[in-house]
């Protein structure tokens, strides 16, 4: 049996008194963990909803999360983990995408979550810490996790493309236990005693394999912050002698912004850092080693790929800017666009094969075909570069995708919006680079004829229909796009110092 969450009945097993999950004043013992989440199994079962069933997750970061989670993969059905940020469209998407038959939502967006689900249809739970724990403090434990095989979908995770819908990423129990497995052992040696931070969104991959799966693994208290703050992040890490932090790039420059606020002790517990996302600068590497004391190792990977494909390994030599090599059972290549592996620095698309990679796209064959070929190799998307010793280095992304903070932005899925303002004729989202942000959101648009409308009317239009961090903050007008030959509008023309000058600014 390879069902998940058998981790954390394990755990509870071994080490049932230790902190599992604490965030703010709360915290929660395995024994305890376990036990909720047999409720939330049994709280599924008696509302039909079984093995194979999906079942979406819009909750912060918060002990919630994790039981919810860990609840869905003890019925054997599906987690289908979503942003609470999103809007009523987007959720009503990732439902019906999947055909989820609940959800549970938090209270803060109840109107959307309800808006969502009115559409889709399908059961709501709306609920927090306390109200979960409200929910299901009467319900009989469900006696043990449901038998699953490693190649049974545990967590549908959404992602896009150039085709600007998104798809729903297949990650199989066996894939996400092997990933923390390695990830543990070999990566970030995290065992039983450490303390993990949880800045990561729970809903991302990053956070979810490598934060909350892998912690439930070895028995490790998971420290959750709701929303990252630099400053309570740092807190937290002395309050609750923090071993190991996970973090995008733009939460290491954050915290090294307010350093010089705290002491040298107030850190002195950490031991390992490891950065994903996006490329780390290195200056911002160096200058986080230098004042924190603690390395920071960087890696790569992919929603499609559980998500850790290459690590800087900590009994290697570590290259800065470099996303190391692949991880055990993992291969990687850089190829050209006739499939040829590239010679040693010279630019390729990096393709991944190995027990990481997703079993599909849910219900999109031919977006699984084109993702995957026979022989297994996953293509990424990005461009990359393999040096002698075999350490890669991304170069650019193929696909169009922006990173703001850490999160991901599909220009397809912002200028689908625009384009239903009846004043756009044409529309091109583009990547503006950022200080803190590492990219801003901008829309270059050309309106239709006699048209009249300020940049931010538009702006505002975007901003009710998307998430909060999706919406552009730059808006500005051109009489045309540039296109290619076919006609096609070709975002890497749109020149981004029109921003400074336009009057288009938002």
């Amino acid at each position: 049996m390879t069902n998940l969450s058998m981790n954390l009945v394990a755990t509870a097993r071994d080490h049932g008194d230790t902190v599992a999950l604490r965030c703010n004043d709360l915290a929660l013992t395995y024994t305890e963990f376990d036990s909720a989440a047999a409720r939330i199994a049994t709280l599924l079962e008696r509302e039909g909803i079984g093995p194979g069933d999906r079942v979406g997750i819009m909750l912060g970061n918060t002990p919630a999360f994790a039981l919810a989670f860990y609840g869905i993969l003890r019925r054997g059905a599906i987690a289908v983990p979503m942003n609470p940020l999103l809007k009523a469209r987007e959720i009503e998407f990732y439902l019906s995408n999947t055909g989820a038959s609940a959800l549970f939502a938090t209270p803060v967006f109840a109107d959307e979550a309800r808006a969502a689900v009115d559409v889709a249809g399908g059961r709501l739970w709306l609920v927090d810490d306390a109200g979960l724990a409200d929910l299901i403090a009467d319900l009989p434990v469900q006696q043990s996790p449901v038998d699953c095989e490693d190649s049974d979908t545990a967590v549908i995770l959404h992602t896009s493309g150039t085709t600007g819908k998104p798809k729903g990423a297949e990650l199989t129990h066996g894939g996400l236990a092997l990933n923390c497995e390695v990830t543990a052992r070999t990566l970030l040696r995290i065992e039983f005693g450490d303390v993990v931070m949880g800045c990561l969104p729970l809903f991302h991959v990053f956070g979810l394999t490598c934060g909350m799966n892998t912690s439930v693994l070895v028995g490790a208290t998971l420290t959750l912050i709701p929303r990252f703050d630099p400053r309570t992040a740092i807190q937290v890490i002395e309050r609750d002698r923090v071993t190991v932090f996970l973090g995008v790039p733009t939460m290491y420059a954050a915290m090294l912004g307010v350093a010089r606020e705290f002491g040298p002790s107030a850190t002195a517990s950490l031991r390992t850092c490891a950065s994903g996302g996006a490329s780390l600068p290195v200056q911002v590497l160096n200058d986080f080693e230098k004042t924190f004391g603690c390395i920071i190792l960087e890696g790569y990977g992919l929603s499609e790929t559980s998500p850790v494909a290459s690590f800087n390994h900590p009994d290697r030599e570590r290259k800065a800017g470099s996303i190391g090599t692949p991880i055990e059972g993992v291969r990687m290549r850089a190829v050209d666009g006739e499939g040829n592996q590239v010679a040693i620095g010279e630019p390729g698309e990096i393709q991944i094969a190995g027990h990481n990679i997703m079993k599909g796209y849910w219900n999109q064959p031919d977006a699984t075909a084109a993702a995957i070929d026979a022989d297994g190799w996953f293509a990424s998307g990005d461009i990359g570069t393999v040096d002698e010793d075999g350490y890669f280095f991304i170069v650019d992304r193929k696909k169009d995708l922006i990173i703001r903070g850490g999160y991901n932005v599909y220009p397809r899925e912002i200028e689908e919006v625009l384009y239903e303002h009846p004043a756009v004729a044409e529309v091109a989202v583009v990547g503006i680079a950022h200080e803190s942000l590492g990219e801003e959101i901008g829309a270059a648009v050309a309106l239709k004829p006699g048209a009249a409308i300020e940049p931010g009317e538009l702006v505002d239009f975007v901003k009710e229909r998307v998430a909060a961090y999706k919406y552009p903050r730059h808006v500005w007008f051109l009489p045309e796009l540039p296109k290619g030959a076919t006609g096609k509008i070709l975002r890497r023309e749109i020149n981004v110092s029109e921003v400074e000058s336009s009057t288009g600014r938002a």
